[in-house]
């Protein structure tokens, strides 16, 4: 099976007459990419920046705006998430918070063990409660409230997150114990609930550096946008790979 990585240039490639059938394409750039006549049964796409993309067309029709309508369909509260003043995040964030409780008590449900579950080499349960502490020291204590230091060291790093600049040996190298997690990452959810109680239109407006790329400038607010779609992305797939693991065990 061949095997593509970062350091193949396949820019403007053209296939023809390929068969494709059960290839994987995973953190790839696929856009401008265009397809023709292609049979395309059982694709999946994941994309998390699809409504960001411009456009998605399938058969001339721009599918984006149905997806994100029945995304929030799907997620009462997810709309929200573009809240733009303090009581709109106030309430855009206790939706969240709902949500996310209510997958916390369908997991707690399921056999022992299904938190560490890993679907398809996704991140488990308890890995993305990791990420989404990860992502509150990020986004929260590091860049509206410049921490020095603002990393728990149970946070779940990306892949390629060494090349960040970030020092490592903050975090942990053991996977901690589900209880831990569940600890740490509420206290995270209340300091993002702390912050949002008090926060005013001035503060929103407030510039702040990307903690990942400081040529783009961010504000308070936009750091905030960042968050809440870090928690309902990941909210959507943890309550996807629940769903792979229930259908599996039914079989």
């Amino acid at each position: 099976m061949a095997a593509f990585t970062r350091s193949d240039d396949l820019r403007g490639a053209r296939f023809t007459g390929v068969d494709l059938r059960g290839a994987r394409f995973v953190e790839a750039d696929l856009s401008g990419a265009v397809m023709r006549g292609v049979e395309v049964r059982q694709a999946d796409i994941d994309a998390p920046w699809l409504a960001h993309s411009g456009s998605l067309l399938v058969n001339g029709v721009d599918v984006i705006p149905l997806v994100e309508a029945e995304l929030d369909r799907r997620f009462p509260g997810r709309a929200e998430r573009r809240a733009a003043d303090p009581a709109g995040l106030r309430a855009a964030w206790a939706a969240l918070e709902q949500a996310w409780s209510a997958a916390l008590d369908r997991a707690a449900a399921m056999p022992p063990g299904t938190v560490d579950v890993s679907v398809d080499g996704e991140w488990s349960f308890a890995q993305t409660l990791r990420h989404l502490v990860l992502a509150t020291d990020t986004w929260l204590r590091r860049a509206i409230l410049a921490i020095e230091q603002p990393f728990h060291p149970i946070g779940q790093l990306d892949d390629g997150a060494a090349g960040s600049g970030l020092d490592m040996s903050v975090f942990v190298t053991a996977a901690p114990s589900y209880a831990e997690v569940l600890d740490v990452r509420a206290g995270r959810v209340a300091m993002v609930r702390d912050f949002l109680a008090t926060v005013t239109p001035d503060e929103l407006a407030v510039p702040r550096r990307n903690p990942w790329e400081p040529e783009h400038p961010e504000t308070t607010l936009s750091c905030l946008h960042v968050i809440l779609e870090e928690e309902w992305e990941h909210l959507r797939y943890a309550l996807r790979d629940l769903d792979a693991i229930e259908a599996k065990a039914a079989i």
